[in-house]
């Protein structure tokens, strides 16, 4: 991937800036654009704000900002952005069976806030915007990916009446973040000592990306976004119980059944989707329904192609499986240095 937006001397606002995606992404940044101009974490937790802050000292880190507020509330959204080059949009409820119990509280953050977030960017003179969605939200079965599926449709129509303004609203989607809280990998490594691994179906896959390709994933839209996009990298798969003999290989396996609101597979996108989606190396993008601009024109600039009728990205169809030892070796990198020692 290339073409990643400079973001040295920009202004940027990241929601839900205390989870786990928004703490790489400010890391990253940091590390990445020292001379990035403002650097805002937005969210509604003091605790986690005060806890990240104490990482970012201001004498160390001038650029930082710890802006609490909750993107519910529009209002205090729109101030928190004046001056905001970029909006990277991380904030969500996302626990499928909380959202389940509590679906208003899920239509409030995830639809009504990204609402709010585009029309901030709109008022606010905000240039780039790019906002996370889940595998969840292709073919939704459960309330938290309906509502992600709002909340995508949202951003990619929002380029259809921004008017003259200079904004691009793009959206990426990817699978299960690998170590991600209340994910399957903490959960099987808190169980390894048991004996005993419950295991939802024996055929379980999911998709898995590392919180740095996600991060990167966000660079190369900023870079690369013509507005309305939605960006799917190419991940591998893993199936769970490769999972469960990665961490604890002697345990044995209980069958507990697929939990309310979960599939056996994960899709990012559907065979529907496929009509308007281009295939690239590293990427797919859906285009929008509702054409912004011609996909051929996109896929001839960045050497795509479109895909075949019929096609579609699913955990358990995708031809690209992680193996035992490279699962092993993903939680050492990136959920425990220790493991395995």
């Amino acid at each position: 991937m290339s073409n990643v937006l400079d973001l040295n001397g920009k202004s940027i606002l990241i929601t839900g800036g205390t989870g786990s995606f928004g703490k790489k992404f400010v890391e990253t940044v940091a590390k990445r654009f020292p001379g990035v101009k403002r650097l805002v974490v937005y969210s509604r937790d003091e605790l986690k704000q005060f806890e990240m802050s104490q990482l970012y000292p201001e004498k160390d880190y001038p650029f930082m900002r710890f802006f609490i507020g909750d993107v519910r509330d529009g209002d205090r959204f729109r101030r928190a952005c004046e001056g905001i080059d970029i909006i990277i949009h991380a904030a969500a409820l996302k626990q499928v069976p909380a959202a389940e119990y509590n679906p208003m509280e899920c239509i409030k953050t995830n639809i009504f806030g990204a609402e709010n977030v585009i029309d901030a960017a709109l008022d606010m003179g905000v240039k780039h915007v790019v906002a996370l969605s889940t595998d969840k939200a292709a073919a939704p079965i459960n309330l938290y990916g309906a509502t992600k599926l709002c909340s995508d449709k949202l951003f990619v129509a929002a380029n259809n009446f921004k008017g003259q303004r200079e904004v691009r609203f793009s959206v990426v989607r990817y699978g299960n973040v690998i170590g991600s809280r209340g994910s399957v990998i903490p959960f099987f490594l808190s169980r390894r000592n048991d004996g005993v691994l419950p295991i939802t179906h024996a055929d379980m896959t999911r998709f898995n990306i590392s919180l740095e390709d996600g991060v990167n994933l966000v660079f190369y839209a900023l870079g690369n976004a013509w507005g309305g996009e939605i960006f799917v990298p190419r991940i591998p798969s893993y199936r769970i119980l490769d999972v469960a003999k990665a961490i604890a290989p002697d345990a044995r396996h209980e069958i507990v059944g697929i939990r309310p609101g979960e599939k056996l597979h994960e899709e990012m996108i559907t065979e529907t989707d496929a009509i308007n989606t281009i295939e690239f190396k590293d990427y797919f993008v859906i285009c929008p329904s509702m054409p912004i601009w011609q996909p051929s024109e996109l896929a001839a600039a960045f050497g795509g192609k479109m895909c075949d009728y019929g096609f579609k990205y699913n955990s358990g169809t995708n031809p690209d499986f992680m193996t035992v030892d490279q699962i092993r070796d993903q939680i050492i990198q990136h959920v425990d240095p220790t493991f395995g020692r």
